[in-house]
């Protein structure tokens, strides 16, 4: 086929694969389409991929990836379902949409759900996958090939991929607004805003990062930075009276309850 990867879409998740797939197979074998001709435009000029018509793509694409929203894919897989050629992977990204329903919107088995986060445009992303039972062993290894440059890929039941992505994909959100906390906190002690940003940006990636390596559960992490009499214990207490884990948990929660309301 022309491409090897298409997409329809190019928002801000379907912008962020872009870019890791653009880098992991080359822009001359990634199209798009979007809407808003402005976006695709500036989309195709970052990432050497082409900025052509959705029917170009359903025809010519190996990987289809559809960044579309949940309340519209239904309408947009129907339409091209008749233009989508044999031996063509459908990747959605729509949060609550079965690969049950994407296959019955398109006729066709071959069907990859995927929930991708932002930073996977930097090759740093989570991505959760579901194969569906067309997919086979060569077209996931494909896919995973394709997918090599967004960060880490995980395979993962679909009876989970809601929940785990409620976790992963909104993740990012709760992180900025701690990134943003923690800078505030320093700003008021009379850092300059522009230091206190580095600075907990930089704690938190190194942070992640220890966490990822050591082997270590995080509470054992944390007690390892919570010296008696200290400072820290002080700020994880204050925390602890703020309910911090609750909070965090629960934002986790929340975003879950409601990719069920749109599964629905």
């Amino acid at each position: 086929m022309k491409y090897t990867a298409g997409f329809i879409g190019a928002g801000n998740m379907g912008g962020a694969l872009l870019r890791a797939v653009a880098a992991a197979v080359g822009g001359e074998k990634v199209a798009l389409y979007d809407l808003s001709a402005e976006k695709a435009e500036k989309a195709a000029s970052l990432t050497g991929a082409s900025y052509t018509d959705a029917e170009d793509i359903y025809k010519n694409s190996k990987f289809i990836f559809f960044g579309v929203k949940p309340n519209v894919i239904g309408k947009v897989l129907s339409s091209a379902s008749s233009q989508i050629k044999r031996g063509s992977v459908i990747v959605s990204m729509a949060a609550g949409i079965s690969v049950s329903k994407i296959a019955e919107a398109t006729g066709s088995d071959n069907v990859i759900r995927i929930m991708p986060n932002t930073p996977a445009s930097i090759g740093k992303g989570m991505i959760l996958y579901t194969p569906g039972k067309g997919v086979s062993e060569a077209d996931e290894k494909e896919f995973l090939s394709v997918m090599d440059k967004s960060g880490e890929v995980d395979k993962i039941d679909e009876k989970l991929i809601d929940a785990a992505a409620a976790l992963s994909g909104c993740g990012p959100a709760f992180v900025y607004m701690f990134i943003e906390g923690l800078a505030d906190g320093a700003v008021a002690c009379g850092v300059p805003r522009d230091k206190a940003l580095l600075y907990a940006k930089q704690t938190v990636l190194g942070a992640a990062s220890l966490a990822l390596t050591s082997g270590k559960h995080p509470e054992e992490l944390k007690d390892a930075v919570c010296s008696p009499g200290g400072t820290t214990i002080e700020g994880v207490i204050a925390l602890e009276r703020g309910s911090f884990r609750s909070d965090a948990a629960s934002a986790v929660i929340a975003a879950y309850e409601k990719t069920e309301k749109l599964s629905k």
